[in-house]
């Protein structure tokens, strides 16, 4: 009897050590993912005006003004507010003119998402020809969906990350600044690579500096313009060699 009284008493010190483990480890998660980079008015206020722009459960959809066959999925940056990267795609939008889908990932993780864009694709039949992008870890994540799943998609953008998995490089565009050293450190590939000079790994988007990022020694919207003229000639491209 003495034994059994032993033992139950030790599986609940067990138990009680590990409900205190996993509140620990639950609290330390939610701590890590509260602490994130926050879209700067600029950006907002491209949410605020609203102008060819609606939202779809956790999807912000900008449209261009006239009608189009084809979109841009985009995957933002891990621990990035979602709506920082608006300026941006309403610049592709506009000059373009081709559908933006921006993601909102969980906990703005988008590693925690990776597969967005299956259940994305479906809800857009009108769309002919997908591309999806992303930006650091939301660009390796969407180089991961495109790798799996070569034919829902017609090409590859990534700003400031590289190609993760196997996904062919004539049909994939990275874009980094040049002072985003291990971008370069990591490319085993020589095609369809643009390097902004003076650009940084943070200004694709409009959330402020990043830690280890330096200063940039152009503006955020500067490198997102030629970012955008980098985009046009690449999907140019894509649709020449489709025709």
């Amino acid at each position: 009897m003495q034994k059994t009284s032993n033992a139950l008493a030790r599986l609940k010190r067990a138990a009680v050590i590990l409900l205190v483990v996993a509140a620990l480890c639950a609290g330390g998660f939610l701590w890590y993912v509260s602490d994130y980079y926050r879209a700067e008015d600029v950006a907002l206020e491209v949410a605020v005006q609203g102008v060819n722009l609606s939202t779809q459960g956790n999807l912000t959809i900008l449209s261009p003004s006239q009608p189009s066959d084809t979109a841009l999925l985009f995957y933002p940056g891990a621990k990035v507010e979602a709506e920082a990267y608006l300026p941006l795609l309403d610049q592709i939008r506009q000059q373009l003119g081709v559908t933006c889908i921006l993601v909102d990932m969980p906990f703005h993780m988008a590693i925690f998402d990776a597969g967005a864009a299956e259940d994305v694709i479906p809800q857009f039949p009108e769309i002919q020809h997908w591309y999806i992008a992303g930006h650091s870890m939301g660009g390796a994540m969407a180089s991961k969906y495109a790798a799996e799943h070569p034919d829902q998609v017609e090409g590859l953008i990534l700003l400031g990350a590289y190609i993760y998995g196997d996904y062919p490089e004539e049909n994939t565009l990275t874009v980094y600044g040049s002072l985003n050293q291990s971008v370069e450190d990591h490319l085993d590939y020589t095609r369809n690579i643009v390097e902004i000079e003076g650009g940084n790994h943070a200004q694709f988007g409009n959330y402020g500096p990043q830690k280890g990022d330096p200063p940039a020694a152009i503006s955020a919207q500067e490198q997102q313009a030629q970012t955008v003229d980098a985009i046009e000639a690449f999907l140019d491209q894509q649709a020449g060699d489709v025709e």
